[in-house]
């Protein structure tokens, strides 16, 4: 046994070096009670195409979810990055990082209690904070659909059609009822956001298109789509979808539902 630990020492501290550069850190939100400015264009950022990654020019510390992983950025086996993982109040989707490991993902919070929680790739160790946004005055998200997948450089959009008629998309954003897209994701993972304080009565339906994969054709990818009605209530509701999508230019009405 005594000829094993020389041995073994070398490989326990590898492996201790590999799990320490891969801890997540969440530097906003922070955790306990926060009292967040009132009025705020949280919904919609701007998109400067070619959309390789959101942008968060100009977005106030309440409105991000922002960090660093380390050593996120490796590439697995067939040459694609791996996502980090993000779940916000229970909604868990694929998070991009950059080469060296950070990530800043905008986000809306309305008042109340909220947990964040982001996650290595490959299952690493990960960080949780739990906040309360005590400003009142707050706009609240009551209807929030969620688009995310599973496969690098894809594209694939969310289209949101509300019992009205509006149509809202990478194309047209903001509608006029008050529901908004937040961002066009176009290189893969997501998520692509769409949020309204007032959701309008009556029947939604959420497609999702496979706008393209660059140069390959053959790239099968799964969409996730998560719908949250009366967000931070006691009347929330949780829907979460996943479908395949087979090829570019495809069309699929993932849900239709009623709003009362």
């Amino acid at each position: 046994m005594k000829m094993l630990i020389p041995l073994l020492f070398p490989v326990l501290l590898a492996a201790s070096a590999t799990g320490a550069a891969a801890q997540a850190a969440i530097d906003t939100p922070t955790s306990g009670w926060r009292s967040a400015p009132p009025r705020q264009r949280d919904f919609v950022q701007e998109v400067h195409y070619p959309a390789a990654s959101v942008n968060v020019n100009g977005r106030s510390a309440s409105a991000l979810i922002r960090g660093h992983i380390g050593a996120s950025a490796k590439a697995g086996a067939d040459g694609a990055r791996q996502p980090a993982r993000l779940v916000v109040d229970g909604v868990a989707m694929p998070l991009s990082t950059d080469e060296d490991g950070g990530f800043a993902r905008p986000w809306s919070f309305g008042s109340g209690s909220h947990g964040v929680e982001v996650r290595a790739p490959g299952g690493g160790p990960g960080k949780r904070t739990q906040f309360y946004e005590a400003q009142a005055g707050r706009v609240p998200t009551r209807l929030r659909v969620v688009l995310s997948w599973d496969s690098d450089n894809t594209d694939l959009d969310l289209h949101v059609v509300s019992p009205d008629g509006e149509h809202v998309f990478y194309g047209a954003r903001v509608a006029g009822n008050g529901g908004a897209l937040d961002v066009d994701v176009t290189t893969g993972f997501g998520p692509e956001i769409f949020a309204t304080p007032s959701p309008v009565r009556g029947a939604y339906h959420v497609f999702v298109n496979y706008y393209g994969a660059g140069e390959r054709r053959d790239v099968i990818t799964t969409a996730q789509v998560a719908i949250v009605e009366d967000e931070g209530t006691p009347r929330e509701k949780q829907q979460v979808f996943r479908v395949p999508m087979r090829k570019p230019g495809e069309l699929t009405l993932v849900r239709s539902f009623l709003v009362p």
